[in-house]
């Protein structure tokens, strides 16, 4: 399967769509049937954001245990790999505190031996910041195209050397449009949540959504491209339509 932004950028022009149901109690949620091609901890096979008090609910349910493959460690930046569950949405990039209409605005969880990049978290809890990134954490993302990532053509867009753009205060100081926020996600067998405060994307009424599993890389190079989507495993809708929309407020309270 290819991922990619101009498949975002059509359906963004079409109005809200009813996404795929299982029953009317299932409005706005997009299910899915089991794939046998992609591994049962990729395989999408739920994907739904609903309110919760003053939180947004960010979920997705896997065919198998959710997350337990992880990316081996390889003791370096460069070529190291990055495994992730992706919810890519209608929201415009500005809404969590980078420039507006940068790209593709996405809540990813992500899990990374060779790396971290949550510096104010201690996700592991021994007491030090900067060794928790195989543990499974959360980031906003601004996704765009980039033909030299193959045939994804899709990255997380870098931020040009001596460039100093708008950025959220929690971002961790890697040179990419990627942020720190610190939810903290909920594994439960076949199931992840990640409750997302309404107040940091200033309560939206609505807006729409799909649920991808995939696989990144840093680039040898270790910029421009810096970190590439290199594999698809799975696409909740199938097609990235977004079907998926978070009920408008005066529905939801019903």
């Amino acid at each position: 399967m290819n991922l990619r932004s101009s498949t975002f950028a059509a359906v963004f022009g079409l109005t809200l769509c009813t996404g795929t149901q299982a029953s009317p109690g299932h409005e706005g949620h997009i299910q899915a049937t089991k794939n046998k091609d992609v591994a049962p901890t990729f395989d999408i096979v739920h994907a739904k954001i609903t309110r919760d008090g003053a939180n947004l609910v960010f979920q997705q349910q896997t065919a198998g245990e959710f997350g337990t493959i992880k990316p081996q460690k390889t003791g370096k930046l460069p070529g190291s790999d990055v495994f992730s569950y992706v919810w890519p949405t209608s929201l415009d990039s500005s809404i969590v505190g980078f420039e507006p209409k940068q790209g593709i605005l996405a809540l990813v969880l992500t899990t990374h031996p060779d790396f971290d990049d949550t510096p104010k978290y201690d996700e592991n809890r021994d007491g030090t910041n900067n060794n928790d990134g195989n543990v499974w954490h959360s980031h906003w993302v601004v996704l765009t195209d980039d033909t030299r990532c193959g045939p994804t053509a899709l990255k997380v867009k870098d931020i040009p050397e001596g460039a100093t753009p708008k950025l959220p205060s929690t971002w961790p100081g890697l040179p990419l449009l990627l942020d720190s926020p610190g939810y903290e996600p909920n594994l439960s067998g076949k199931e992840v949540t990640v409750n997302v405060p309404m107040k940091d994307l200033g309560f939206p009424d609505t807006f729409k959504f799909d649920g991808v599993s995939a696989g990144l890389q840093v680039n040898a190079n270790a910029h421009n491209p810096l970190l590439c989507v290199t594999k698809v495993h799975d696409i909740a809708s199938g097609d990235l339509s977004l079907p998926g929309f978070l009920l408008p407020e005066q529905v939801a309270s019903k």
